[in-house]
């Protein structure tokens, strides 16, 4: 309960892009998000909407999926009878058009897709494989787009999602406990558990995955054109969401930190992380530079990347990320750096909170992985107990134990050392 004017309601399900048979189908659901349903048809839900004062959102990962509006207090009863229907009832066999209108939303998506995004694509099938859930490409590309119809949509949606209720968290933020059960005993309690999606855990391999510059021109080459530029990821592998040392990577996440070259700075924006001071703060060539982890539930990725638009400095680039990771496994972090490290992870995740969205999805999200909900001061604890022999621990297990997920998209990769090369560095 936050006693605003607005609140946020929404439904987060287990089923993610992992689960598909087809790359593709859970994003054309996601496009589909509330359109026409049983008793509504698209323009008189985005009608409703704005009667009612409310934004609707639709998102999906590659373990769940969520669908939440943002609506006036006033008006939530209705508004969470309108998301039961978008959720349990939308229009798939009787709405060819929709779906093909879909297609056609992916289709320029995969054309003019963002080059980090297609970075992470690429680390996902270096460190897993593509035969495996967690290296399955999470975007539609052009050609399992042609393998989308009605029928295979629906298909995966009945099995997966409408009738999954064990796999659904109804979630709230900005209403009372009580109120938010009550409605979600009317509009959802009484589903009927017949099916649910299919979780293969997939074990970590290494691997290189290079992907270049599309041939097909963006549309906005000649709006705005920009620079040819190589992007690099190396990651290891660490826990999962229930590891005990997700917190710990999270910590050396901060700590590494960086960002792009240019930033206005101010609070916040971890000008004195090591991936500024040691990386972008000495190679003016650099374009960006930062750490990053991924999580699933049997595993997850840390490790850093960069780019850069100079053929000649790639393999440096490379080199470069490689020291930094081996600096973390060598040397210990300093008391200072770690304190900076810490607090500003917790000032990050108290931050976030005060967003009533993101208060909304982190309950549901924690309930539909742990079955219950950790508020923010256990939270900060453990990161306040993160040591430095617990950083220097992790380092160590990762490029000891396990061999590096090289991934580079964009131009010059040519240039990208081999991976041999890369995996030799660290014996």
């Amino acid at each position: 309960e936050t006693y605003s004017q607005m609140c946020t309601v929404g439904v987060l399900t287990n089923v993610g892009s992992r689960h598909e048979t087809v790359t593709g189908t859970i994003h054309c659901l996601e496009t589909m998000a509330f359109g026409s349903t049983k008793r509504y048809d698209g323009l008189e839900i985005t009608q409703i909407l704005q009667d009612w004062g409310a934004t609707r959102f639709a998102s999906h990962s590659r373990e769940q999926t969520l669908h939440c509006i943002d609506i006036l207090r006033p008006n939530v009863h209705q508004g969470m009878d309108l998301l039961s229907e978008v959720v349990l009832e939308p229009l798939i066999l009787e709405s060819p058009i929709e779906v093909e209108y879909a297609k056609e939303v992916m289709e320029f998506q995969a054309q003019e897709q963002i080059p980090e995004l297609v970075l992470g694509e690429a680390l996902q099938v270096a460190a897993y494989g593509a035969d495996q859930q967690l290296g399955k490409l999470h975007f539609a590309t052009s050609e399992s787009i042609s393998h989308l119809n009605a029928t295979v949509v629906e298909d995966f949606f009945q099995k997966n999602i409408r009738n999954n209720p064990e796999g659904m968290v109804v979630a709230g933020a900005g209403i009372d406990h009580d109120e938010l059960v009550d409605m979600a005993k009317e509009h959802f309690g009484n589903m009927e558990q017949k099916s649910a999606p299919t979780t293969i855990p997939s074990t970590y391999r290494g691997g290189c995955h290079l992907i270049e510059n599309q041939s097909t021109p963006s549309v906005y080459t000649t709006i705005l054109p920009g620079e040819e530029q190589c992007r690099v990821a190396l990651a290891f592998p660490v826990g999962g969401w229930h590891s005990d040392s997700m917190v710990t990577a999270c910590v050396l996440q901060t700590l590494l930190g960086g960002g792009s070259s240019f930033s206005a700075g101010g609070p916040g924006k971890g000008m004195y992380s090591r991936m500024y001071q040691q990386v972008l703060n000495r190679n003016g060539w650099m374009e960006t530079a930062e750490a990053f982890t991924t999580f699933a539930d049997e595993g997850g990725l840390f490790g850093v990347s960069a780019s850069t638009p100079r053929a000649d400095k790639v393999e440096e680039l490379v080199t470069i990320l490689a020291d930094q990771l081996a600096r973390i496994a060598v040397q210990q972090v300093g008391d200072v750096e770690l304190s900076r490290a810490r607090n500003m992870l917790k000032c990050n995740v108290l931050t976030q909170l005060e967003s009533r969205l993101i208060l909304f999805e982190d309950m549901g999200r924690q309930v539909l992985t742990y079955g219950k909900r950790e508020d923010a001061a256990i939270t900060c604890q453990k990161i306040d107990s993160v040591t430095a022999d617990d950083i220097q621990k992790l380092a160590q297990d990762m490029l000891e134990n396990y061999p590096p997920a090289l991934a580079a998209t964009g131009s010059h990769l040519e240039k990208v050392p081999s991976y041999d090369s890369v995996s030799q560095w660290f014996r």
